[in-house]
């Protein structure tokens, strides 16, 4: 490199030298002195020897003031006074000083002064290839029409070189491309321009863009070159049409799916540019309205979307046709079908239907009875339809397959009972097996009919009714119910009572039953002391076919009311009056029994309960009167002064609502003892004839009260053994008997009612709790009865005190 570099420097110094020689010769003939130099020289490089040339005298240069004129710009030569050597002041570019003018002269005017000479010397600037073509621009685009024909011509800029002469530019060189190839055109003064001439037809989309590279080069040895970037832009027309990328397009899709969901997206292409490559997308002109509801296409993007409910039950598939243009002018079109296949989703409940159905089926119908006929179904598809029925409560129906899928037959698969349940609302339920699942629900209500299998039922069996004597004739005394848990007809109950053929049970002639409503009429006044329980049977049929018919015992108790009043057993005279004289010693003690007042009532209970009392009395400090005994005795002992003879008269009654009474008279006459003595002597005798005949009658009422007493125990126990109930007797220990008679008592305690029944009891008397006395306790209508109890001792002892002598 610095072997070529000094040779180069020899040859432009012999090449300086020879240009000075030639100029020294041609300003000695034109009196002008011109010198010639290389551009871009070292400063101080010697251009000329000015004195020398001119024949100056080089001592006489400084006295002289030998100098060069500039200007107000910094010179660019220099005069050494000392010799007259011109040199470089500084170092010159020939381009900034002389641009492109050629030759590139500087012309220089010196000064001698003493006397004034002026001398004109012009130095020659010579160029030298120091610079490189360039182009105003590193790229340069150009845009051309694939319409464009070969041969077209296309002007490109022109490279510049600020070099003159061999050095500018010689020749433009273009990159390899079949397409273009460059001419170029001279326009003198070293100005060539190049052109790019078409050879090819272009084509956009096979290349919408060409790259190409035009080199300048100049003549300089070596030669220097310029590049420039030549882009070539394919301008499209409307040659094509939009192409999809897809040859099929399809998509699956769940049902239900939300709207504004992208279902898919369809792409198409277009070669073509710009306008003519842009697409819109729509519908085809064949796609249903239908569709066009449920879809849209974005006409931007080929986004289709869901715009409306998609239901698997309506379609399970869709084929549209997108329409796919360009903006052209001429808008091309390509068509492409979308296939949408609509997946199944579980979205529908069962549905149950009740092709048959008979609303009430009698309660003997055999097992197996076909009550109803049902079919179920399922829009949706798959496992999504397949149905399960089921009956969901508990009863006595089935469901029964048949021959057809999805039918099924309600069965019965027991016994029904109308009296039991006389309706059921069957419940069938349709259950999908999709995920989630769906179940539907459908009741029918069957009505069970009746058939006439039941008898009537009485109410209580048997009954018992207590009936209080000198009740009204033709009046209902009592009632009997009972029900048939039938319905209608077969439920419709006519009474009647069973009469005895053989008439060994006379009362029923006396009794008329309702056959309607079951009251007992008495047809006579019943008499508590002629008749006081009797039995007879009611009958209650009902109207079904067969009919069917039940018969129920009826006990009827009669009930004592105070119609009898006190009956005075002692004293009693001869002519039949509660009259009596006593006779008693004077001398006799406080305390004496003077006599006992007996007294009998037919009725029982507090009705035949008597109490005595004094309601005449002479003397009132000398004879008392036990109020329950009859007892008189004597309250002190009789004094001279008393008189001989005294009037008692008692009063007896009994303890009925409206009570009833009688008197009985005792006249007392005070004796001397031994007179007393025998009048008791002719008493007793007279009295004993009497006492015969009260023995009797006696004898003959006590019998006929034990054997009602017996008949009674034994009717009572024969209740109990027929039925089992919650009644439990109790009786009085029979603990002081003395001989009186037998009565019944009647009392309430509570919702409880009982008969005291049994002879009377002396004072002292008690009741033993679950001891077999003589205690009868009566059932309720309203409910059962319970033990005794609440019963008061103090009253019990009333009631033993008040006991009746005979």
């Amino acid at each position: 490199m610095e072997q070529r570099r000094g040779k180069a420097w020899r040859e432009r110094r012999c090449w300086f030298a020879f240009l000075v020689v030639l100029d020294v010769l041609w300003s000695g003939a034109f009196a002008q002195i011109r010198y010639s130099i290389s551009e871009e020289v070292q400063e101080g490089t010697v251009v000329g020897n000015i004195a020398k040339d001119l024949g100056l005298d080089k001592s006489a240069l400084k006295e002289r003031g030998y100098r060069i004129v500039t200007g107000s710009t910094e010179p660019l030569f220099q005069v050494n006074q000392n010799d007259g050597v011109l040199y470089l002041k500084r170092r010159i570019d020939r381009e900034e000083v002389c641009e492109r003018s050629s030759p590139c002269l500087i012309n220089l005017k010196t000064v001698l002064e003493n006397p004034l000479e002026i001398h004109y010397v012009a130095v020659e600037i010579l160029d030298i290839n120091d610079h490189s073509p360039v182009f105003p621009e590193k790229e340069k685009r150009l845009e051309i029409s694939e319409s464009a024909l070969p041969g077209a011509r296309f002007q490109l800029q022109a490279a510049r070189d600020p070099d003159v002469g061999q050095f500018s530019i010689q020749q433009y060189k273009l990159s390899h491309n079949e397409h273009f190839r460059v001419e170029v055109k001279d326009r003198g003064e070293d100005r060539k321009v190049p052109f790019l001439i078409l050879q090819k037809q272009l084509d956009r989309e096979t290349a919408g863009k060409h790259k190409l590279r035009l080199t300048a080069v100049d003549g300089g040895k070596p030669p220097k070159s310029g590049d420039i970037n030549i882009i070539v832009d394919v301008l499209d027309v409307n040659d094509n049409s939009p192409a999809f990328t897809k040859e099929l397009y399809s998509v699956t899709l769940k049902e239900n799916i939300p709207v504004s969901t992208i279902v898919i997206q369809v792409n198409a292409t277009d070669l073509d540019q710009g306008t003519n490559g842009e697409i819109i997308y729509s519908f085809g002109n064949e796609v249903d309205t239908k569709v066009m509801e449920l879809f849209s296409i974005d006409e931007n993007t080929g986004e289709i979307k869901v715009t409306g409910h998609i239901d698997f039950e309506k379609s399970r598939n869709y084929e549209i046709d997108i329409k796919a243009s360009d903006k052209g002018t001429a808008p091309l079109t390509t068509d492409k079908s979308v296939m949408i296949t609509v997946l199944d989703v579980n979205d529908n409940a069962p549905e149950i239907e009740v092709t048959s159905f008979s609303s009430s089926i009698k309660e003997d119908s055999k097992i197996g009875t076909t009550v109803a006929l049902i079919s179920v179904s399922d829009s949706d598809s798959g496992i999504n339809g397949k149905v399960i029925c089921t009956i969901k409560q508990e009863v006595p129906f089935t469901l029964a397959p048949s021959l057809q899928e999805n039918m099924f037959a309600v069965v019965t698969r027991s016994h029904l009972d109308r009296e039991m349940v006389s309706q059921y609302d069957v419940t069938i339920v349709a259950k999908d097996t999709g995920e989630p699942s769906f179940l539907t629900e459908k009741t029918i209500s069957v009505v069970v009919s009746d058939v006439n299998d039941n008898s009537p039922e009485f109410s209580s069996s048997p009954y018992t009714f207590y009936i209080t004597e000198n009740n009204s004739p033709g009046a209902s005394v009592f009632s009997v119910k009972a029900s048939d848990r039938d319905e209608g007809d077969n439920a419709l109950i006519s009474y009647h009572i069973l009469r005895d053929v053989s008439g060994d049970n006379k009362w029923t002639s006396f009794l008329n039953v309702n056959s309607e409503n079951g009251d007992i009429l008495a047809l006579k006044s019943f008499d508590f002391e002629t008749l006081k329980t009797f039995q007879f049977q009611v009958v209650a049929t009902d109207s079904g076919a067969p009919s069917l018919s039940t018969n129920v015992t009826v006990n009827v108790f009669i009930l004592d009311q105070n119609d009898n009043a006190p009956v005075i057993l002692y004293p009693l005279s001869s002519n039949g009056s509660a009259e009596g004289v006593e006779e008693i010693p004077r001398n006799v003690n406080a305390g004496h029994l003077v006599t006992k007042v007996r007294a009998y009532d037919a009725d029982i209970g507090y009705n035949g309960w008597l109490l005595f009392s004094l309601q005449e009395l002479t003397d009132h400090s000398l004879f008392a009167l036990d109020r329950y005994t009859g007892q008189i005795r004597t309250l002190r002992s009789f004094t001279e002064t008393d008189e001989a003879e005294h009037k008692l008269v008692i009063l007896v009654k009994d303890n009925g609502n409206v009570s009833l009474s009688a008197t009985a008279t005792v006249i007392v006459k005070l004796v001397e003892p031994k007179e007393a003595f025998a009048a008791s002597d002719v008493k007793s005798a007279a009295k004993v004839d009497e006492d015969d005949n009260v023995t009797f009658y006696l004898m003959i009422t006590l019998g006929s009260v034990s054997v009602l007493f017996l008949i009674s125990i034994i009717v009572l126990i024969a209740m109990q053994c027929s039925k089992s109930t919650d009644y439990t007797s109790k009786y009085l220990q029979e603990t002081n008997y003395d001989g009186t008679l037998c009565h019944s008592i009647q009392y309430r305690s509570g919702d409880k009612r009982y008969m005291l029944v049994g002879p009377r009891m002396s004072i002292g008397s008690t009741i033993v709790p679950g001891s077999h006395a003589n205690t009868l306790v009566l059932p309720d209508r309203r409910r059962a009865s319970e033990e005794v109890r609440d019963f008061k001792l103090e009253n019990l002892q009333k009631l033993t005190d008040s006991t009746v002598y005979l």
